[in-house]
């Protein structure tokens, strides 16, 4: 009888793309932070206090038994409550049943969105500074993020480098306004130039939106999906971690034309069943409840928290970018050689982090390599004590 030989495979080694995939700086900062003990303005976790009504209705809800899984698309309280408020605030209708998914965070969101739109080798243009989990999301899913340059120190936007990065590859803008880390806020005119590429090359529009509460000044949000034409291509992200201080709670939503959310939803359940039931209803309840008040209210204490960390970035000898939106603040480390060893922006940040207890992130992470080496992001949406204990240690550089 013949031997039948058999082929070995690859053995016990890691996938291809594993060895490029790297820890976030972000993480990377805040476990070194937890172990000096030191103040973390690195990781964007909003240890402000959670709405009492949001936080009662979690509870509520516990002890009333809805500890189980909840339809692949979330309660639907929740999602009536999602489709009222945009309704209310961006003049938008939206079908609860159809148009809305209730995703585990606006990072599950995202990956649901990209696994249902993208091949491996499209190509999706982002705006550089970018948020790092949109560049390795899409990279682990073998999809090719495409960076297109903002002009500091206002962030401006450049359509005709948007155009110059459009290639027959290419599937998608993503918008993230306001953004981290910059804290710009798209204006209406960047947005309808936008707008008119998306029809003009037949493209998606994905647009995060996590932190459309966080304005400063004159300011103004606006979702690219309320403009003329740009409803069904637009693919609405958000969700309520930064809102309702809950990050770790993990409820966001997608709102999309119905004949996208079908397949959205369900690598959505594919990847996380459903987003937790409890802290639906928790978040219902303070979507239901909480108004343009509360939201109004939110921005000006952040407004006050933002400038409290301006002045010290300052005193400190460094150069801050000063947001209109979300709670970061990149800051130029120029000033400040001699002081902060190191040539790269994290080590930087680890010298500061030494020097003072600060947590900081290196601008680089936001940048393609070699960028961004001048910079530190900072989060300001922190308990007041917090932030001001934070804003001394950083006067004592000079």
């Amino acid at each position: 009888m013949a031997q039948v030989v058999v082929a070995k495979g690859r053995g016990l080694v890691l996938s291809e793309l594993a060895p490029r995939m790297v820890q976030s700086e972000i993480r990377a900062m805040s476990v070194e932070s937890d172990r000096v003990g030191g103040v973390n303005l690195a990781q964007g976790v909003c240890d402000t206090e959670v709405p009492q009504v949001v936080a009662e209705a979690a509870n509520a809800a516990i002890r009333d038994g809805h500890n189980i899984y909840t339809r692949l698309d979330g309660i639907a309280r929740l999602r009536r409550a999602i489709a009222e408020k945009t309704e209310r605030m961006q003049g938008m209708v939206v079908d609860p049943e159809r148009e809305v998914l209730v995703a585990s965070g606006a990072t599950g969101a995202f990956h649901a969105v990209a696994m249902a739109l993208f091949d491996p080798g499209d190509e999706v243009l982002l705006f550089e500074p970018f948020y790092g989990y949109h560049v390795g999301a899409l990279r682990s899913m073998r999809v090719v993020p495409v960076a297109v340059e903002l002009t500091a120190p206002e962030w401006s936007l450049d359509l005709d480098r948007v155009r110059a990065a459009i290639t027959a590859k290419t599937r998608a803008i993503l918008v993230n306004t306001p953004s981290n880390p910059a804290g710009k806020v798209f204006t209406r005119q960047e947005l309808e130039g936008l707008a008119e590429i998306a029809r003009e090359f037949d493209l998606f529009v994905l647009t995060d939106e996590i932190y459309e509460h966080f304005i400063y000044g004159d300011a103004k949000h606006l979702s690219p999906a309320t403009l003329d034409g740009m409803r069904e291509r637009t693919i609405v992200m958000s969700g309520f971690s930064k809102t309702f201080s809950v990050t770790g709670w993990r409820i966001g939503y997608v709102i999309a034309n119905a004949k996208w959310m079908g397949a959205i939803s369900y690598f959505h359940d594919l990847l996380y069943v459903c987003a937790p039931a409890p802290f639906q209803y928790g978040v219902a309840a303070g979507v239901e409840q909480l108004g343009r008040t509360f939201y109004a209210g939110l921005a000006l204490e952040h407004e006050g928290k933002r400038e409290m960390l301006v002045c010290a970035l300052r005193d400190a000898g460094m150069a801050p970018h000063v947001p209109d939106g979300a709670y970061y603040i990149l800051a130029s480390t120029a000033g400040l050689q001699g002081v902060l060893s190191g040539d790269t922006a994290a080590q930087k940040a680890r010298s500061l982090l030494a020097k003072t207890g600060v947590a900081a992130v290196a601008g680089s992470a936001f940048f393609r390599p070699g960028k961004g080496e001048d910079l530190l992001r900072f989060c300001f949406a922190k308990k007041d004590e917090d932030l001001e204990e934070a804003c001394r240690r950083l006067r004592g550089l000079q």
